[in-house]
């Protein structure tokens, strides 16, 4: 049987498959950290929060299969995800738009922590130029091209309103950045080679309104098919018993 290189492998793992791959990752650095060295299928799939057989489907995609009654060797299958991810390899991120979220994605420390230190700050307004953000200067978003090149930026996280967030895109494309996280409310247009990844966070917020949405209705409707039923066990009962003699309990039938 011919064994798939690595990268023949990453290229045949589902988008889904990806996203669950960073989330296995997270619960297995976890384990690493409480000096955890192996752990079972079953085991990471409830910390991953899901099912033990989905889990085992999306480690044989990076050629991992664990020891029958051993599990997983936590050290070994970290390295092999981080090689599927491409974590491997050195990113740094520039943030555009240093309002409220631009500040606390600067700030936010599990970037670095996790192989993303973020580089790079770029913003308009004059009055941020050259102050500092969780350490580092902010550029005028006409230095893009520049700034990234220079400090070897790969990711660049559009955190502008939805006016200015094309033309920031733009730049960064000019700049070689060819993965952009999008929080911006709008849809960018990039050539074939450049990788977008889209945060709507108010789209997320409708998303669980209408799962909280959902649930009510179920345990309304749920609610309202209990009271059917009662009534209908009333009913019969109340049937029942109007063809009951209140003296010796005998059933009259005519």
């Amino acid at each position: 049987m011919t064994i798939p290189e690595p990268q023949d492998r990453a290229k045949a793992i589902p988008e889904a498959a990806v996203a669950r791959l960073a989330v296995y990752l997270r619960v297995l650095s976890g384990f690493a950290e409480q000096e955890v060295h192996t752990v079972s299928s079953e085991e990471l799939a409830v910390a991953a929060g899901v099912n033990s057989a989905k889990l085992r489907k999306d480690l044989s995609y990076i050629g991992s299969y664990g020891t029958r009654g051993v599990g997983y060797e936590v050290a070994v299958l970290i390295g092999q995800i981080e090689r599927t991810l491409g974590l491997t390899q050195q990113h740094s991120v520039a943030v555009i738009g240093i309002g409220n979220l631009g500040h606390a994605l600067a700030n936010y420390g599990g970037f670095p922590s996790r192989g993303f230190p973020v580089a790079a700050l770029f913003d308009l307004d004059p009055d941020l130029m050259g102050v500092p953000v969780g350490g580092i200067p902010v550029d005028h978003v006409d230095d893009i091209p520049r700034v990234c090149a220079e400090r070897d930026v790969t990711i660049g996280a559009i955190a502008t309103p939805a006016k200015g967030a094309q033309d920031v895109c733009d730049r960064l494309v000019q700049a070689g950045v060819r993965c952009v996280l999008n929080f911006a409310p709008v849809v960018l247009q990039v050539p074939e080679e450049v990788e977008v990844r889209k945060v709507d966070l108010a789209v997320e917020m409708q998303i669980l309104s209408f799962h909280v949405a959902r649930r009510s209705q179920e345990t309304s409707e749920s609610t309202a098919s209990g009271a059917e039923a009662d009534g209908a066990a009333q009913s019969k009962t109340r049937d029942v018993n109007a063809g009951v003699n209140p003296v010796d309990g005998m059933v009259v039938r005519p």
